[in-house]
């Protein structure tokens, strides 16, 4: 295997499965630590969901200004110093005696992370080729993050019911610095021996280039946003609350545990087939644009539905579908659109918004329309609706872009070989 398969996105895969855990942990152990902290009963739902998402408040800002403010720096020392910090926030979760102190931790743990995932996006354009950019993000972004999922609420569920909720936090922060930091440190490579560097002109004013917002691709960037506020909706808003909203529909004990799993297992067995139809066809806004169509009309169905298996059938396939769609192909068709200066605050930008604005918005939502009528289905509903729209709007994103494509080749006919992996 090539090194940089291995050594970049191995290592990396490595990282986000570990950053996955370190946000998921929480939701396997919510019920015991609300007991500890005095917030069960009444108040479970309100309070949850502003813990739930706290992460995610911090996310939104590191995210945007992470992407922006490093976008000079070398990735490797940014994703180091990073994971650092949010292990030991983790770590200091297991020691929290109040709300205020798990809001805190919670809270920086969302602004370590969010600074560090811009920087995977940097490490796909600097180490692999325009060809290959599905497959990288695949491996780096999405396999680490969707078995951390699919595994992690079958590993955190017994371990959590044998040492404990604040033991649990002890052993996640533990892997993150006595194991994860150093791998970094000897594992990952620096800028410098990037076989694809950023493409800077040769005179000394355009050594620094700007960030505009022609750099982003124009108003169209903007689309973009909307698309992936919509799936961050949906990702978070299911993800947050599937260990409960699986209990409610019957399932408890470890058969919790695999159902809450069985969305992401399925999001790992698709992911195969997808990427490679994706870089074989080049047709990725079309196939990430019906990853958020198909997944919401599924999701609309669910009042209609009574079987509680049925029901779990529906948001498994899915979240499935979406996530073996949608994610890959959106960092390959951000990484193909925005010029190369402006990746890591584009991806900042994007993930900050959507992952962070959007998770928090339907965290909440989710957790109020649970307090309102008693069923996690009825907000789950809700965000099949709101991805539907997402889809839409990212189906005009690929129209305004062939259309401002040929526009370019029409002036520059040499142009259009090189614009066509972004379709």
């Amino acid at each position: 295997m090539n090194a940089r398969w291995l050594r970049i996105g191995g290592t990396l895969m490595l990282g986000m499965f570990i950053s996955y855990i370190d946000r998921t942990n929480l939701s396997v152990s919510l019920p015991s630590v609300a007991e500890d902290l005095g917030f069960a009963g009444s108040r479970f739902a309100t309070v949850s969901g502003w813990v739930l998402t706290t992460f995610l408040i911090g996310y939104i800002f590191a995210n945007i200004l992470g992407g922006i403010f490093t976008s000079r720096m070398d990735p490797k020392k940014i994703a180091i110093l990073m994971m650092g910090l949010w292990s030991c926030s983790t770590l200091v979760t297991g020691m929290a005696h109040s709300i205020l102190v798990l809001l805190l931790c919670r809270l920086v743990l969302g602004i370590a992370e969010g600074i560090y995932w811009p920087q995977q996006s940097r490490f796909v354009k600097l180490w692999f080729s325009p060809q290959e950019l599905t497959r990288a993000n695949s491996v780096i972004q999405y396999y680490g993050q969707f078995l951390a999922l699919g595994f992690g609420f079958i590993i955190l569920t017994p371990i959590h019911a044998a040492i404990g909720w604040r033991n649990l936090f002890y052993l996640c922060g533990a892997v993150g610095l006595l194991v994860m930091v150093p791998l970094y440190a000897r594992t990952l490579l620096s800028t410098a021996d990037a076989p694809y560097p950023e493409k800077r002109a040769i005179t000394p004013a355009a050594k620094t280039p700007r960030l505009t917002l022609e750099a982003f691709g124009g108003l169209s960037f903007g689309l973009l946003i909307f698309t992936y506020i919509t799936q961050g909706m949906l990702f978070w808003g299911i993800t947050l609350w599937i260990p409960m909203a699986v209990k409610s529909i019957g399932f408890t004990g470890m058969a919790q545990a695999y159902a809450s799993a069985l969305p992401y297992l399925a999001a790992v067995l698709l992911a195969v087939p997808m990427a490679y139809i994706s870089d074989k066809t080049g047709k990725r806004i079309v196939i990430a644009a019906l990853g958020l169509l198909i997944p919401g009309c599924l999701l609309l169905l669910l009042p209609a539905v009574n079987d509680g298996y049925l029901k779990l059938a529906l948001i498994t396939f899915a979240m499935g579908y979406y996530a073996s769609s949608f994610t890959p192909n959106i960092w390959s068709i951000i990484q193909s659109n925005v010029r190369p200066h402006a990746i890591g605050a584009a991806s900042g930008i994007v993930n900050g918004l959507g992952a962070g604005g959007g998770g928090t918005l339907a965290g909440l939502m989710v957790a109020s329309v649970y307090a309102s009528t008693g069923s996690y289905m009825s907000g789950f509903m809700i965000l099949g609706a709101l991805v539907v729209l997402g889809g839409m709007s990212l189906l005009i994103y690929g129209f305004l872009q062939r259309h401002r494509r040929l526009g370019a080749e029409s002036i520059n006919p040499s142009l259009g070989a090189s614009r066509h992996a972004a379709d």
